[in-house]
């Protein structure tokens, strides 16, 4: 045994009581390692460990238990959250998005966009991919969107060497003509705020959890933009959710692209690459 797997063996009896017996490697994420444990008891849980004292394993477990509290989104139950160790159920998954689980999704995430907040932002500032997300708190939506979203990702961005500064100029100029395909919300909507296909867990055919959560309150469409941008969810999501939360004219023709220009820049500040080349495109499609 490593001295990892001890050190971890000895943080999650300290926390559930029970030992483990057996463990095995799931993934590396965004802000640390992550593995599945089987207790003792018969329990099987997700253990997420980081070496930094950046918090960002708090913070999600903060984020799943707003979640949990607030809304009737099924993600999982956190048994303990510190800097250093995220412990949680584990939901079973594995399976594939067809036209049912689209559907059953549309209709779990229509009611997770019912809950409204009293502004846009969030009472803290939260994570994308373990990259800071300001949420200060605000009554215009566009704004807050332009402001606390594009420009503050596209100046980091920038400064990181990742976007070529003509670029990031070219993100504030389109950011200061957002209200003429934008126009308020009717209400601030709490959203997942990362919602694509490797954060939806699906097992035997039916939606079993959401998880990597990135919440604020926000207009709803910026997370079902984000939704078609690799393909999660297509037209059997879109029509049981226009069912019970109508979209209003406009979505797809011009909103879409221009809400996953948020998503475009949180890739490129990750991997750099194509995805200089996809903002350079829409920037061009909306005159910027």
């Amino acid at each position: 045994m490593t001295a990892r797997h001890a050190l971890l063996d000895q943080l999650v009896e300290a926390s559930t009581g029970a030992r483990v017996v057996r463990q095995w490697p799931l993934a590396d994420g965004c802000v640390g390692r992550v593995v599945g444990l089987e207790l003792s008891d018969g329990e099987r849980l997700v253990a997420k460990t980081a070496d930094g004292p950046a918090g960002g394993l708090k913070l999600e477990g903060f984020m799943l238990g707003y979640l949990k509290r607030h809304s009737r989104l099924p993600v999982p139950r956190v048994l303990h959250a510190d800097d250093h160790l995220l412990l949680m159920e584990m939901l079973h998954g594995g399976g594939r998005l067809d036209g049912e689980s689209q559907r059953q999704a549309a209709e779990i995430v229509a009611h997770l966009h019912g809950v409204t907040g009293p502004a846009y932002g969030f009472e803290r500032d939260t994570v994308i991919g373990g990259l800071p997300q300001p949420n200060p708190w605000s009554d215009d939506w566009v704004g807050f969107f332009a402001d606390h979203r594009l420009r503050h990702m596209a100046e980091a961005a920038r400064r990181e060497g990742q976007l070529p500064g003509h670029l990031a100029d070219r993100v504030d100029k389109l950011a200061a003509t957002l209200g003429r395909w934008i126009d308020a919300p009717a209400a601030p909507a709490l959203i997942h705020g990362d919602l694509w296909t490797g954060n939806v867990l699906v097992d035997q055919g039916r939606i079993s959890g959401f998880v990597d959560p990135a919440i604020y309150y926000a207009d709803p469409e910026i997370e079902l933009a984000f939704s078609t941008l690799f393909g999660t969810f297509g037209q059997p999501f879109f029509e049981r959710y226009q069912e019970i939360r109508p979209l209003s004219p406009g979505f797809f023709e011009a909103r879409r692209d221009l809400y996953n220009l948020y998503p475009l820049l949180v890739h490129v500040r990750l991997f750099g690459g194509g995805y200089v080349n996809s903002v350079a495109r829409l920037l061009e499609r909306f005159g910027a």
